[in-house]
């Protein structure tokens, strides 16, 4: 059993909507969502856009290799009617986004897969929804 952190933000349409929808998603497609974070709104990270984003935090446990749970959000984000994601630092509003911050203590370190994720603390967004639900 892996205990997996994931971030949740979004900043097009019904973001508490958005939010609800992802959980459940994440309980029926990827584990139990052990604990969840309250909602944060923020301001836009990285780029300007007038669109605020609702950003929360859960802990998922779950069977699913790392691979897997990567595979599985990104299905996630597919499904909820995101077309693309960042590249090169580049961001952009989203319906949904879904971030890998910790799996248990791993280490991931492969082009398309880094975990604990390397941006996490630089983000207040993260990190104040993460410390609330850590074990």
């Amino acid at each position: 059993m892996y205990q997996v952190y994931l971030s949740l933000g979004t900043n097009l349409g019904n973001r508490k909507r958005n939010i609800r929808e992802v959980i459940e998603k994440i309980g029926e497609q990827i584990g139990v969502v052990e604990r969840q974070s309250a909602l944060y709104e923020t301001k836009p990270w990285g780029y300007s856009s007038p669109n605020d984003y609702i950003n929360a935090c859960v802990l998922v446990l779950t069977t699913m290799a790392p691979r897997q749970v990567l595979e599985a959000t990104q299905r996630i984000e597919s499904e909820m009617g995101r077309t693309m994601k960042s590249v090169d630092g580049e961001y952009q509003d989203r319906i949904i986004d879904i971030d890998i911050l910790m799996i248990d203590d791993l280490v991931i370190d492969e082009p398309d897969f880094k975990v604990p994720h390397p941006l996490m603390e630089e983000r207040e967004f993260v990190m104040k929804p993460l410390k609330e639900i850590l074990k």
